[in-house]
């Protein structure tokens, strides 16, 4: 079977990694405009060879991890070049503008949209994992427009690496993910911002910062690269959650001025509840 992974960083590396270690008699071509990226994969024996764009006509399968608004485009020259029985999935983390932008395509047929969720804040080939998405979810949106047999294929690669799947409509999709991923990731880059800002003045602001501040400002190491398209992508969503979550801040602020400390504590008690639904989730995994 020859794979084709576009983008070989953490997710594209990862998903390489462990398709080489589940699946017989796989070989692992690797296309990256970053040609440091790509002689690194090699050493670390993510990616077989290299590969361009115009080899993927001769493809079983391709994964497109790349940044959505390059995704968007990409996916309508892959779609252009392969063969008739060649499965196409990205992993990107909007789903409406990418199913838009190819929904008319002559070989819609072969792609399946797709977004594993699972990842860290590292980026590049060095962050790829083994395991990475073991126990994980991944959505995917708009599952009967791909060819039933590619579907088949999909579902048992995603199978064998330890995934649970999940449909969704790729509007619901983005929607949700605004709420429990990308709005995380604005709250921690701009806490980070926050704690920078200060650190100016005070220096050994850092040296007081503890594991509840490490493990909140954590996804402030992600890449601007890869993010910036996201909240560009999914701008009504994103504005929508942002908008509610100020909302909640900003009561916060106001009840912290009036002395509401009863309200306070209820704000957070009410919020505790969390632990449980987390926990629930955990157990249906």
């Amino acid at each position: 079977m020859k794979v084709y992974v576009i983008g070989i960083g953490l997710i594209g590396g990862s998903l390489a990694r462990d398709f080489k270690k589940h699946l017989d008699d796989v070989t692992i071509f690797g296309a990256d405009l970053n040609e440091k990226n790509l002689d690194k994969a090699l050493e670390l024996g993510i990616i077989d060879e290299k590969a361009e764009l115009k080899d993927v006509a001769q493809a079983d399968c391709v994964i497109v991890s790349v940044p959505v608004d390059v995704s968007a485009v990409l996916l309508e020259q892959v779609l252009d070049t392969i063969k008739g029985d060649t499965l196409v999935f990205d992993v990107g983390s909007t789903k409406h503008a990418i199913c838009e932008k190819v929904k008319n395509h002559v070989n819609r047929r072969n792609f399946l949209a797709a977004h594993p969720i699972a990842g860290t804040e590292f980026s590049g080939p060095e962050a790829a994992l083994e395991g990475l998405f073991e126990g994980k979810t991944n959505i995917i949106c708009e599952v009967e427009k791909t060819a039933f047999k590619l579907q088949e294929r999909a579902l048992e690669l995603f199978k064998k690496i330890g995934m649970r799947i999940r449909y969704m409509d790729p509007v619901a999709h983005d929607k949700h993910i605004a709420y429990v991923s990308h709005l995380s990731h604005i709250s921690s880059f701009m806490l980070g911002k926050t704690v920078i800002e200060k650190e100016q003045n005070e220096r050994d602001i850092f040296d007081l910062a503890g594991s509840g501040f490490e493990s909140t400002v954590r996804l402030a190491k992600s890449s601007p690269a890869m993010w910036t398209p996201i909240f560009k992508q999914n701008k009504q969503f994103v504005l929508e959650s942002l908008k509610e979550y100020i909302d909640n801040l900003s009561n916060f602020k106001t009840l912290l001025e009036s002395d509401c400390y009863q309200e306070v504590f209820e704000e957070m008690e009410n919020t505790n509840r969390i632990k449980e639904i987390l926990n629930g989730i955990s157990i249906k995994k």
